[in-house]
Formats: structure tokens, sequence, C-alpha cells
């Protein structure tokens, strides 16, 4: 069952009426939404809820996911030890994240853990939560060191996993926005911060939330923000369904971001196990042709099947030579990409079929790909045009041209609209260095652009 509803919430133990003493009634905005998220999943009665914190235990290349049965927490270190919590961990589900996040590749996993008791990241949602509604497991995962790109990798697992099982589930993604928005806030003040929240807000209300992954590094360092990883990692879970937001309350009044938003999901099942009973019944509208070879040929390779006919085919295909380079990913990461810079088969659907098996077989940088991960595959087919010698750098576009650099034999190239490559410099950088040539090393330069077929 798909996850039912996401929050995004801070976590100010200040709001804690116990820690405030008074104070928490000038965000008044923000105890009202928290308690309006509380309602909903009371009404929803999850029997699991995932909770993404900035405060629990952290690495710098490893996503921990905390371990055991049970775990307890209070705000002994804001000099509150009578408020606490114990929560029941969802450990099946935990080891069931952990398994797929290891065949994918990602570090993610429940050991190293520094403190098991909750955090306030966790231990504030739950002060309000538990008001409305207590009958749940809960599965508590912290942030790491990683790009906001190998986040939201995360999410996809966590959406995969989640989809898989039958029980209820809701994901609070907790973490507070800028904290330099005001002379006397914990931080002071800083133009980035009301920047950073501005922004933010405006991405939650207009539902756009792959634009998480956008925002630069500098904006996030000097904004001073706290969870936009964990938003990030809620952005990930629900990337591949129809959702609608809500933004409920922004406050900065204590110069402090507080934003709470809810992302309701629409959908009953997600797009790509549509797509799959679809493609299963034979909807020759629900696959592109070129991407439709490219799946059928890596399906019949890996179960050990022979490869698809040439058959019933679009006439190009047939046709016409081409290079072209299959590329396949599974919850967003890179799993192997393969393909030819000019036509070495008699046409292009033989180039494709190539390319697919090389894509999942003998790509150097990745163990061939096994059966039980096959449904998990995003595959997609580039076909190339005609390259042309370029003499400047002024002559390439990131998004439109893809290049290939050269030096005698030595030869590198790289595609066009990849997401991390942002500058014509950091693309040539690329390709220099998968074709072995130092930057000392003088260049030729080649651009072409790409079909590209999803």
């Amino acid at each position: 069952m798909p996850v039912i509803e996401a929050y995004m919430v801070p976590h100010p133990p200040i709001a804690v009426a116990e820690i405030g003493q008074g104070e928490e009634k000038k965000i008044k905005a923000t105890l009202d939404a928290f308690d309006r998220v509380a309602k909903r999943i009371a009404d929803i009665q999850p029997d699991t809820m995932i909770i993404t914190s900035p405060h629990a235990t952290m690495y710098s290349d490893y996503f921990h996911i905390s371990p055991g049965s049970h775990a307890y927490g209070d705000f002994s270190g804001f000099r509150t030890p009578g408020v606490s919590f114990e929560v029941e961990y969802d450990s099946e589900l935990v080891q069931r994240i952990v398994e797929k996040a290891a065949a994918a590749g990602l570090p993610a996993g429940t050991e190293g853990e520094r403190d098991p008791r909750l955090d306030h990241g966790v231990m504030v949602p739950l002060y309000f939560i538990n008001k409305r509604y207590t009958d749940y497991k809960l599965v508590r995962i912290g942030l790491s060191g990683y790009s906001l790109e190998v986040h939201k990798s995360l999410g996809r697992i966590i959406d995969n996993v989640c989809s898989e099982t039958d029980k209820k589930i809701v994901i609070v993604a907790s973490g507070d926005l800028s904290h330099c928005q005001k002379k006397d806030g914990p931080y002071g003040y800083r133009p980035e911060g009301p920047e950073y929240d501005e922004k933010l807000m405006d991405v939650m209300k207009r539902c756009a939330l792959s634009e998480l992954t956008q925002f630069s590094e500098r904006l996030l360092d000097a904004s001073q923000e706290c969870g936009h990883r964990s938003f990030v990692i809620m952005s990930g879970i629900l990337h591949s369904h129809d959702i609608t937001s809500e933004v409920l309350s922004h406050e900065a009044t204590f110069g402090v971001g507080y934003g709470i938003a809810v992302f309701k999901i629409n959908d009953a099942e997600n797009r790509s196990e549509k797509d799959s009973r679809k493609r299963e019944k034979g909807d020759s509208d629900a696959m592109d042709a070129y991407v439709k070879l490219a799946r059928d040929t890596i399906f019949s390779h890996v179960k050990g099947e022979k490869l698809p006919e040439l058959t019933d085919l679009p006439k190009e295909m047939l046709s016409r030579r081409a290079g072209a380079f299959v590329s396949v990913h599974e919850f967003g990461m890179l799993r192997g990409c393969i393909g030819t810079i000019s036509a070495t088969c008699s046409n292009i659907a033989e180039e494709i079929r190539q390319n697919a098996v090389s894509a999942v077989s003998r790509d150097p940088r990745f163990s061939p790909v096994r059966e039980d991960e096959l449904d998990d595959l995003e595959i997609n087919v580039d076909i190339l045009g005609e390259a042309e010698p370029i003499t400047s750098y002024d002559e390439l576009d990131v998004k439109r041209y893809g290049v290939i650099v050269s030096n005698g034999m030595r030869r590198g190239l790289l595609l066009p609209d990849l997401e991390g490559v942002d500058s014509v410099e950091q693309q040539v950088d690329i390709a220099r260095q998968k074709a072995g040539i130092s930057p000392s090393e003088k260049l030729s330069l080649e651009r072409f652009e790409v079909v590209r077929h999803v």
C-alpha cells in the first residue's frame, strides 16, 4: 500500500507548553497547524509513521535508521524531564528498507547508533501527534552528508518498500527552515535566511517538490537551514504519486522559520506500478517503442531467455543507423549505462538491443543486474545525432548538446541534460576524465544533439 499522506513540520522545543512557559503562544499559527496535522493522522490511524530527523544519528556517508524494538526520550536537555515518550519501532519495515537500500547500493542501515534516545526533531512532532493518536509504530531515519539527489534516492527506496506492504503509513519530514531571519535570532540576520524560507514555502505551496534538489548548497549553507534534506527524502517518497499540497502555516517569530504543510496522495497506486500492469497486458500505448525494445531486451537477457525479435517496430528503427545509449536507473540512482558514439550495427534497433544487454551486464562500474531488480528499473534510450566539430565552449549548451572530447585515440563522451551537470566547464571536465585526458593536454571538441526516449 502506498504512503497515504506526508507532512512537513518543524521541531521548535519552545512549542512544547511545558518548555515555552507561555512563550509558545507567540507562535499560535504553528501550534494550530500542528494540531491540524495530528487530527489528520488520527483520522487515518496509520500502522506506521516514518519520521526523518536532522537530529537523529547522522554520518557523512551513511543513512542511520534507528535499530531495536523500542525507544525512549524526554526533554531533560531542555530542563523538562517530565515530558517523555516511549515508542515501538516497526523493525520489520526497517529491515525491508535496509535490504532494499543494500540491493540498490545505497549506504543505509542500523549500524553505528550513537544515542538510542529519541531526539527533539522526533519528540516535538510526537508531542502534538500523541495528543490525538498513539496506536502506531515508528521508523526513525537520520540524514547524511550525501548530495540532495542521494537523499531523494533514499526516499524512492522507502516509497518502493511501503508500496509492497499492506500497512497504512504516513511520513513526517521534520525540519526547521532558516535560523538567521532576525538580528536577535540564534544566528543573527542574513539576507539568505528570508530568501530560503520564501523560496522553500513557494515550492511547497505549488507542490513542486522536484525543485527541492535544485537549491544551491551555497543558499542552504548561508541560510543555516535545518530540514532541507529531510524534505528531499519526503520528495523522493512522493515522486511517483499524484499529490496535492496545502500549506498550513509559516512563521519566523523567533528568527527561525517554522513551516507546516500537508501532502495528500490522490492516487491509489504509483505510476510505475500502473505502467507495469499496462505493459503486461500488452497496451501498445503504455511505452515508447525505443524504450520498450530496451526493456524487453533487458528482461529477456537477465532472465536467460531469447532476446526479442526486431519486428513490428517503427520504420526509422529498422532503416536508420545511429549511435545509441541505454541508461538504467534504480530508485533514481544510475545502475548501468552503455552506448555507442556512432553506429556499429545495421540499424538503430540492433544498436539498442546490443547496448541494452551491455548496460545491465558489462558496465564495469556495476555488478550485473539481478532478476529481482527488474521491476524497480527505469530505462531510457538516447539516439545520437551527427557529431560536429566546434572550436569554443561558447558553442556548447549543457541542456541541448552532448560533448565529445578527444586527444589522439582517446575519446570521452557526455550526454546532454544530465542531473548535477550545470555548466559547460563541468560537462567538458567529466568527459575529459572519462577519456583519461589530463587538464594540461589539448582537446578537440565535438557536439551532438540527442533524441531522448523515456
